[in-house]
């Protein structure tokens, strides 16, 4: 049974890094002009279900409203990165 959590645990650790990287490539293509393509659209359909929550989060407590920084793509990365350190 430990083995199965064992795998269970690699597999989350696995898909949250690989989230994390679809952010950083997300993020960096955001600095170019692009129009819509396929690999941009990829990229916010894996990522939104993450940053959305936060994002929420931050317009109900009226948080960084103003801001020219998304917060909330920074907060959900640093929450994956807790994350991925605290389950090996």
């Amino acid at each position: 049974m430990e083995i199965f959590f064992e795998i269970i645990k690699n597999v989350i650790v696995v898909l949250l890094s690989a989230v994390q990287l679809a952010m950083l490539v997300r993020a960096v293509l955001s600095w170019f002009v692009m129009d819509e393509n396929k690999i941009v659209n990829f990229l916010y359909a894996v990522t939104e279900p993450f940053i959305v929550p936060v994002r929420l989060l931050f317009e109900k407590l009226n948080w960084f409203q103003n801001s020219p920084i998304d917060f909330s793509f920074m907060i959900t990365y640093l929450i994956i990165s807790i994350i991925i350190i605290i389950l090996p």
